[in-house]
């Protein structure tokens, strides 16, 4: 079949049931003796390819792009949640959506998976969707990446959005690719802008590139939809508008079944996530050792913020990587953030530069840090920061 993903030889097929039983999607049967594909449940997971030992399954050759790309409209935003609570990335993706809908004089849609959350799609109007996609189904109550790629493609397949966002949040990070390899298209990661090409119409996708030290813009020109994902605080979330009118699509769907099975869940209390912190304080390669750390953690108590660290700090193991700032940490967009001997490598000011004031202390007056902080200090931080606790004690 011409739009079939894989190809079955039939001089090569044994009938040996291998790739039947490989298949997470029942999208292949027996026929006679031979394998037999249903092109309409197939996903394109390789599964069976790697299964045949008689290498009578191909992948099909991929055409260049879609047959018509305008038949594809629209930008979406994976609205991700959980146990019914949207998290914060969705909105901040939904307010960058709407700029990149408007562009393109298209509508902005979110897309919410789960159980028991049909709830939640008033929120996502109110925070800018025009039309919200809801799959509410009791095998999408715990997050498990096959069954969750499995009904965004569907969803995408059924109504072809032009783009589709996801936060580069653990649970983005693990399935979205997988929606992606699916729908044969490409994947931006982890971007710091979006925006639209006026004269091409195409989506620019851009992120850090060789270790932080340009920046690439990646566009996908021949295949839909074009997919990003962007790590949270990148965008800042806009004011929502209770009043706002938006359309609500109830979608039932027939999911593969799970790969693995959730036996228990524990939430881990103690664990810092100083991406939702308004206040951090942290430190770098300038401290010299890492018991020096403490100073800055007093200093971030009595200001009622966390403690965060440069990747040097991390390295080191002066502190765990929870704390970290940057690009391969977290991005953090606090009310105030204090750099205490912290250089400003690209890598971590991609992950603090949309904090709202930036105060900087480094005894280096040329460190890359100055260039974006909003309140410079030339000194010892051995010196400042115990004037800072003392200040704050009295």
């Amino acid at each position: 079949m011409a739009d079939a993903p894989i190809i079955i030889d039939t001089e090569k097929c044994k009938g040996c049931k291998l790739c039947i039983k490989a298949c997470p999607f029942e999208a292949l049967y027996m026929e006679g003796k031979l394998a037999v594909l249903k092109p309409e449940e197939c996903r394109a997971c390789s599964a069976c390819l790697d299964s045949c030992p008689f290498d009578a399954i191909t992948e099909a050759e991929k055409k260049s792009g879609p047959a018509d790309l305008s038949d594809f409209k629209g930008v979406w935003v994976f609205a991700e949640q959980n146990h019914g609570r949207v998290r914060e990335v969705a909105y901040e993706l939904l307010a960058t959506g709407r700029q990149l809908a408007d562009d393109r004089e298209s509508e902005l849609s979110a897309v919410l998976l789960g159980h028991n959350v049909t709830g939640a799609a008033a929120g996502l109007v109110a925070a800018g969707a025009d039309k919200v996609y809801v799959v509410d189904q009791p095998d999408l109550a715990e997050y498990e990446a096959n069954v969750y790629a499995d009904a965004l493609n569907q969803v995408m397949a059924k109504y072809r959005p032009e783009v589709v966002l996801a936060g580069a949040t653990a649970v983005g990070r693990a399935f979205f690719a997988k929606v992606a390899v699916r729908a044969r298209t490409g994947l931006t990661a982890d971007c710091t802008a979006l925006s639209i090409d006026k004269e091409k119409g195409l989506l620019l996708q851009t992120r850090p590139a060789f270790g932080g030290n340009i920046m690439a813009t990646i566009m996908t020109p021949n295949h839909r939809p074009q997919m990003a994902t962007v790590r949270p605080k990148v965008f800042k979330a806009a004011i929502p508008d209770p009043n706002r009118k938006g359309e609500t699509l109830i979608e039932a769907l027939k999911l593969v079944a799970p790969d693995t099975k959730i036996l228990r869940t524990e939430h881990e209390s103690s664990i810092v996530n100083i991406a939702e912190a308004e206040i951090i304080v942290a430190g770098g390669r300038g401290l010299k050792k890492g018991e020096n750390l403490a100073m800055l953690r007093k200093l971030a108590g009595l200001l009622g913020g966390e403690l965060g660290a440069s990747r040097a700090c991390v390295d080191a193991g002066w502190c765990p990587a929870a704390h970290q700032v940057g690009q391969t940490g977290k991005t953090v967009c606090p009310k105030i953030y204090l750099a205490f001997g912290i250089s400003g490598a690209i890598q971590h000011l991609e992950g603090m530069r949309s904090s709202d004031t930036i105060i900087a202390v480094n005894q280096d007056a040329n460190a890359p840090i100055f260039g974006v902080a909003d309140l410079g200090i030339v000194g010892d931080l051995f010196e400042i920061a115990p004037r800072l606790i003392t200040a704050l004690e009295k």
